[in-house]
């Protein structure tokens, strides 16, 4: 196993993964599409393995029993924890510098994908958060 590390476009949150990574998820909901603007891809890691190298511009919007960790200054959405599962976080794929090692193996709520969006037919794929 490798550390990973990652960071958003600005470089204010900045972090590394010390333990293993589930492969990536791709996310439909409604909350994912307007969050991120499209859908969200996205690995998950155990909280203690996750550090935060800098967090000084990174701020956690929460809605119900979801909080989407961003960037303050870039925008960037970076990750996101549900209450139900406080020992693990989402981190947004895209953030974490290649190689990663990972490869999308689901994709969920695929029954409120956007109309512009050709689904991948190849992912394990839920009309619901399996």
């Amino acid at each position: 196993m490798t550390d990973a590390t990652g960071q958003c476009l600005c470089t204010g949150v900045s972090y590394r993964i010390t333990g293993d990574k589930r492969d990536v998820v791709n996310c439909h909901c409604y909350r994912c599409r307007r969050t991120s603007g499209h859908f969200v891809a996205a690995s998950t890691v155990s909280v203690d393995d996750l550090v935060l190298v800098s967090d000084d511009t990174l701020r956690w919007y929460r809605i119900e029993n979801v909080e989407y960790g961003f960037c303050s200054e870039c925008g960037s959405s970076l990750f996101w924890r549900a209450s139900d599962k406080p020992q693990t976080v989402a981190v947004m794929a895209g953030t974490i510098d290649p190689p990663t090692g990972l490869r999308t193996t689901h994709a969920l709520f695929v029954d409120t994908a956007s109309d512009y969006h050709r689904l991948d037919d190849r992912l394990e794929s839920h009309p619901y958060d399996w």
